[in-house]
């Protein structure tokens, strides 16, 4: 019988009342707050790996560990000795993912060459990697071929070599001796895993966008396949193989599956909490060496879970055991625990140190960073390696009670908000607000310095100030008029997850682990705005949630695709989209979306007919660079700046204005400065019920935003992420003021284009400015900051951290 087990521990509410939160290391408890609101704690002793390891496998012998790194920057497969907990040799490869196998003689090594359509093949001597052989899958690398090898797995024999893939969805059968492809399988969705049954008759392939686990009959060739839980990963059997555990990243699961029977014995729930919230990120597996104990990676809770599974289909929960960011993977070696975290850690002394990226571009295109190797944690976010002995009962409970410390989340939380009585933001869903129109405002990018760093009530570095007032009157003014909030940081690196996270409170396994690989200019599509089912979660975004809470809804621009009219990327969408408001186009004015948005406002309005949500796509703040003959920089912010205002005083001087309020945010923050960490990005709060002439140092995040727009609406939170997320309470005041906005005029040129020819111009030229971030982060906000400081000024690194600090600021009026 299929059954759901909960982790049932008995945990104490916290208190529902809102305290101030103090940001950064804390001292006396060693965690480290990041800037999403979860905290770190890692447990044992750890190494450094390079950007985003995907994956690691042992040896045969247990005597060397593989690491495959495939971020945005360095991609490269390490070898380390696990005994000794030493990086034994490190070679870097164009194109790398996930995929890793040792042959059982421990004397070849077989990884993923990505989008090179390519299995390396490492010869191994001495503990060094050889320089790579490759077994070719297609005759071309991406874009003429599109394959993408995934989970590898080889047997004893090293006669045949097994792999799956994400491109073209198929099973590659290979003699890798002859390098030489012999069968190729359609699998019916795209696969991330694959591992071979003992007597080597079976393989098992979990189907990552389709939601099943693939059993592949290699005597007979036959391919059946069974229901899984939402995005299964990684794959785990026995020894025996008679039980196989099977990761679900969208479900907080690991489903228990009889080979013999093809029958689910049970879904094992990871999460901290009873919950059906999507947010943990269940992707790693590993059995102790007497198979009694399942280790679980929660990659977006960053911890294991830990299960007795000494009976099959009784799975009993132990507790938790806190690790790094992210963590993607699990091995175990004796009673050591081997875990890699995507996303590294910190437990620097002084954790407002700098953490430049280093990065060179030679061709014009996104080649991705290239860090020095001395920084631990420069780069985006290096990974690491832990390294944690099998705790004791003793032990494993106060792992288990510091794993609840560092979580924000509760189920108390996700059904009552912790807010005042009396605030126009409900604290319970279902409960009445006096706002009903929400107007949430999607822009492109930037940082908080970059754009308000020049407000002296704010904590802001003026000298990375380089659209300030003069070029941003209106943000300047609206942050002034109503609220300016400091300590604001978005939950994404780049837009790919931006636009998921900013309206979905999630950005999926699928979305974190292959935005890096285009982002890093090795090849990929841009599938991330709703063009790619892979990429969805599990409930869907906040227009499939108003769609079955009855909440009208409506977007401009947000997830619609290119053309003239554009159409919804999400069936959640269709009807429910402007088709003449165009979806990212910097060939667009963003004065002309707001003139198409008021155009289809004024004929709802006339007929009653404004939805509750509505979505809004302004995002020429991206810019193009100083690409002779576009929009400059400067013209393009100010017209972006120009539309906010004319967006905001259209709807106030509207009869609806007082039952509306406007959010505005960006989707990341990646291209630009910020003295206290690359999340750090402007949000605006514009409406009656909104304060005015207050500053706010209070922490938030982009989840907090999208939870005070569920209270609104009456929706239920989208992901343990918004659950536990402060709302904007303290934006917010019950005595309305409906004095209407007024625009500020423009100060710069919005018709200046880039006309010099220069270095900048020519790096501009090679950017594709068709798609969101197609051009290189780093090097569009280079150009932008010379084009408005001059071609010789020198750029400050950004800094990307995995905290934050901020000294304690009282909250004040500035009246």
């Amino acid at each position: 019988m299929k059954q759901k087990l909960l982790i049932g521990l008995a945990i104490l509410a916290s208190s529902l009342t809102s305290q101030a939160q103090t940001p950064g290391k804390i001292a006396q408890t060693a965690q480290v707050l990041l800037p999403n609101g979860w905290k770190l704690s890692p447990a044992g002793t750890s190494l450094p790996l390079g950007d985003l390891p995907l994956n690691i496998q042992l040896s045969t012998s247990g005597k060397m560990l593989a690491v495959t790194n495939n971020g945005q920057s360095t991609q490269s497969i390490q070898l380390i000795d696990p005994k000794n907990e030493k990086l034994l040799d490190e070679k870097v490869v164009a194109k790398s993912w996930y995929g890793l196998a040792f042959s059982s003689d421990d004397k070849k090594l077989y990884a993923s060459g990505g989008n090179d359509n390519w299995i390396y093949v490492f010869n191994i001597a001495n503990n060094k990697l050889g320089t790579p052989d490759t077994i070719r899958l297609a005759p071309d690398k991406w874009p003429k071929n599109k394959v993408c090898p995934t989970g590898i797995t080889v047997n004893k024999a090293d006669t045949r070599l097994y792999t799956v893939t994400k491109e073209d969805s198929l099973l590659y059968i290979v003699d890798p001796k002859q390098a030489k492809t012999l069968k190729t399988v359609k699998l019916p969705a795209e696969a991330y895993a694959c591992t071979l049954s003992p007597d080597e008759k079976t393989l098992y392939i979990s189907l990552w966008g389709g939601d099943k686990l693939g059993i592949y009959n290699i005597i007979t060739n036959k391919l059946s396949t069974i229901n899984t839980e939402s995005h299964p990963n990684e794959l785990l059997l026995n020894k025996k193989g008679t039980i196989l555990y099977v990761a679900n990243a969208n479900d907080n699961s690991v489903s228990v599956i009889n080979t013999v029977t093809h029958k689910t014995l049970e879904n094992i729930t990871t999460a901290l909490y009873p919950t059906h919230l999507t947010g943990s990120t269940t992707n790693g597996l590993a059995l102790s060496a007497d198979e009694k104990t399942l280790y679980i990676a929660n990659a977006d809770n960053n911890c294991l879970a830990v299960f007795d599974v000494t009976k099959a289909g009784s799975a009993r929960s132990l507790g938790f055991i806190p690790v790094g960011w992210y963590p993607t993977n699990i091995k175990m070696l004796g009673k050591k625990i081997i875990v890699s975290n995507g996303k590294g850690f910190t437990s620097m002394a002084n954790p407002l140190g700098p953490q430049p990226m280093l990065k060179t571009d030679n061709s014009g295109y996104k080649q991705g960073a290239i860090n020095s190797k001395e920084q631990y944690i420069g780069g985006l976010f290096k990974g690491t390696l832990s390294f944690i002995n099998t705790p004791n009962p003793i032990q494993l409970k106060a792992f288990t009670k510091q794993v609840y410390a560092n979580t924000p989340f509760n189920n108390a939380k996700a059904k009552t908000a912790p807010g005042e009585t009396g605030n126009p933001i409900p604290r319970r869903m279902g409960e009445k607000s006096p706002i009903k129109y929400v107007f949430y405002i999607i822009k492109e990018n930037r940082t908080y310095d970059q754009v308000l760093g020049d407000m002296p009530q704010g904590n802001g570095d003026t000298s990375l100030c380089i659209f300030g007032k003069k070029t941003t009157p209106n943000h300047h003014a609206i942050a002034n008029e109503f609220v300016l909030l400091d300590n604001f940081y978005v939950d994404a690196e780049v837009s790919a997850d931006g636009h998921n996270w900013s309206t979905a409170a999630y950005a999926t396994d699928f979305v974190e682990k292959t935005w890096p690989t285009s982002y890093g200019g090795r090849g990929g599509n841009y599938d991330f705005e709703g063009t790619r089912k892979a990429a969805y979660p599990r409930d869907g975004f906040i227009w499939d949630y108003c769609k079955r809470a009855g909440v009208s809804y409506r977007t401009y621009g947000e997830f619609v695709t290119d053309g003239n009219p554009g159409k919804a990327s999400l069936k959640a969408l269709e009807g429910h989209y402007c088709k003449q408001s165009p979806g990212f186009d910097l060939n667009v004015k963003d004065i002309k979306r707001v003139q198409i948005w008021a155009h289809d406002f004024d004929s709802l309005l006339a007929i009653n007919a404004v939805p509750k949500f509505n979505s809004v796509r302004i995002s020429n703040d991206h810019t193009s660079g100083q690409h002779k003959g576009s929009i400059s920089p400067t013209a393009a912010v100010g017209d972006n700046d120009q539309a906010i205002g004319q967006f905001i005083e259209h709807l106030s001087k509207n009869p609806i204005w007082k039952e509306s309020v406007v959010f505005i945010l960006e989707d990341d923050a990646q291209n630009g400065p910020d003295h206290v960490d690359a999340h750090r990005s402007p949000v605006f709060v514009a409406g009656p019920y909104v304060k005015r002439n207050t500053v706010i140092h209070g922490m938030y995040s982009t989840s907090g935003v999208l939870r005070t727009i569920e209270l609104i609406l009456g929706l239920p939170p989208m992901s343990q992420y918004d659950a536990a997320a402060m709302p904007l309470y303290d934006c917010f005041t019950a005595t309305p003021n409906l004095t209407p906005y007024i625009t500020k005029p423009a100060q710069v040129d919005l018709e200046q284009r880039n006309v010099a020819v220069n270095e900048s111009s020519k790096r501009s030229a090679m950017f594709n400015l068709a798609k969101e971030d197609a051009a290189p982060d780093i090097d569009l906000n280079e150009v932008i900051w010379k084009f408005v400081k001059g071609e010789t000024a020198v750029m400050p690194a950004p800094k990307r951290s995995a905290f934050v600090i901020l000294e304690p600021k009282k909250e004040e009026d500035d009246d």
